[in-house]
């Protein structure tokens, strides 16, 4: 059956796979990313029709609302929301910029509860399935990643406890914790050292975090999962 499914961060890395990937398997797509230019790119870029491209900046309440009260006009109910929007800004914590701090946990967990929110509204009475996209750093923790660790463990918690609070209005919502996977994101680091952390010995690519993201949409009995798609990097000490 045909959804229409809401992407915040479609535009690039893991939130465009997932946009092509819900756009492949027949669902109508909305693709929101702070730059309007490229989510309607990428919109016009998915396969089939009626696709749209829309700008908000997650961090932003009144963004969110005004994307929302838009995808309800010219769209209808929401039956599928994906948060892929993310930022980081790695430091040691000591040498953490406030501003930086601030940045991270807008728009990595404060950004997720708002669209959440906001796509709630649209699924109470029809139902619907939410993915957040977390990171395993928030299940283990790494050095110089404090913050972004905190954003991603919050919203794992947040997370569980929406999925507690929807499950009787047949809602589920579950998190995708990758690892390091190929995108803007992971250019910086070094290749060779971070692959010899990882069992199976190579970056993931968007494309399958996109499948695992895709499955717990299309999964009516579960609700409140973490589910790791990081080549075995947690089972790495």
């Amino acid at each position: 059956m045909s959804r229409l499914a809401v992407v915040f961060g479609g535009s690039r890395g893991i939130g465009r796979a997932v946009s092509q990937l819900l756009a492949q398997r027949g669902h109508r797509v909305v693709v929101l990313s702070r730059n309007k230019e490229a989510a309607q790119a990428t919109a016009e870029s998915l396969h089939g029709e009626k696709h749209l491209g829309l700008s908000c900046d997650v961090s932003k309440e009144e963004n969110v609302q005004k994307a929302f009260e838009t995808i309800s006009k010219t769209c209808g109910t929401v039956g599928y929301l994906v948060n892929a929007a993310g930022i980081n800004r790695d430091a040691l914590l000591l040498r953490s910029k406030s501003e930086d701090m601030l940045s991270v946990l807008h728009t990595n967990l404060l950004g997720s509860i708002l669209t959440c929110r906001g796509a709630l509204r649209s699924m109470l009475s029809h139902g619907g399935a939410i993915v957040n996209i977390g990171s395993v750093v928030g299940v283990k923790g790494n050095s110089g990643q404090c913050v972004y660790s905190a954003s991603k463990a919050g919203l794992e918690g947040f997370t569980c406890s929406l999925a507690k609070e929807v499950a009787t209005r047949n809602i589920q919502v579950n998190l995708v914790a990758p690892g390091f996977i190929r995108t803007d994101m992971t250019a910086g680091l070094e290749k060779e050292e971070a692959v010899r952390r990882i069992p199976l010995g190579r970056f993931g690519e968007p494309a399958e975090v996109a499948q695992a993201v895709l499955f717990l949409l299309e999964s009516p009995y579960i609700t409140g999962q973490v589910l790791l798609v990081d080549g075995g990097l947690q089972l790495a000490s």
